[in-house]
């Protein structure tokens, strides 16, 4: 009997530290701006700061998932399965803010 050595899938772009520090640099920066935004806005209460708000976070959200966890490497069907429900999601929360304004412009 032959001894084989099963080796698991471990194969990355040679080039992913510096996507990973590209990420985290581009991930500092939203979360400045989202800070600084904050304290802009923190007289405000409007529909656009929440949109704004919902945005970054998807932004940040979209580089996490594609770069540390690998899914800007994996095959269409699979990112589309993570992506419409996501965005399915977001249509959700539209709408559950816009119901919140209206009746809150009611009261």
């Amino acid at each position: 009997m032959e001894h084989t050595e099963h080796l698991e899938h471990t194969e990355s772009p040679a080039n992913m530290k510096k996507q990973i520090i590209q990420t985290f640099l581009i991930l500092t920066f939203l979360t400045v701006v989202d800070i600084v935004l904050y304290f802009i806005l923190l007289s405000s209460h409007s529909m656009f700061k929440n949109i704004l708000f919902i945005f970054l976070g998807l932004v940040k959200a979209f580089y996490i998932v594609s770069v540390f966890m690998h899914m800007k490497f994996e095959r269409k069907f699979l990112v589309r399965i993570i992506v419409f429900p996501m965005l399915f999601i977001c249509f959700l929360i539209w709408l559950a803010l816009t119901e919140a304004d209206f009746t809150f412009g009611l009261r």
